[in-house]
């Protein structure tokens, strides 16, 4: 199997949500560091922003918005507040092995940002630890 590297991509620009895949940049950040194996923390950098693992379907960034439109409209004040309060934390917890993210097969990383892209970036915190491998008990 012959792998490639997406290059860092907007995965969507909507009218009040853009998405970056950063899956690329978190995995050369990893392969770069002196950790072997562990949990990265990924936490977005702006306030008005969030780190999510998904599936990169076709459509479900524009469902999203749509989403997001009926629970908590546009012109609502305090908007964001709201928003942040729906989607959770605003970061990801990802394990690693060998200096590679273990995603599912088609999960990527994605920073999600509501104004608009400007100012927003990510941070990587990886945290080490012993890989143990355990087997269940016949």
């Amino acid at each position: 199997m012959t792998s490639i590297e997406i290059p860092y991509s907007i995965a969507a620009a909507l009218p009040s949500l853009s998405v970056f895949d950063i899956t690329n940049d978190v995995q050369n950040a990893l392969a770069s560091s002196e950790q072997e194996s562990g949990l990265a923390l990924l936490s977005p950098r702006g306030e008005r922003a969030f780190v999510r693992v998904n599936e990169r379907e076709s459509g479900i960034f524009e469902d999203f918005e749509a989403l997001l439109a009926r629970l908590v409209p546009g012109d609502q004040s305090e908007r964001e507040m709201l928003l942040g309060l729906l989607l959770g934390p605003r970061g990801e917890q990802v394990p690693f092995t060998s200096r590679r993210l273990r995603l599912g097969e088609w999960q990527r990383v994605f920073l999600l940002s509501f104004d608009g892209g400007y100012e927003v970036g990510w941070r990587l915190t990886s945290i080490g630890g012993e890989q143990t491998e355990r087997r269940p008990r016949a």
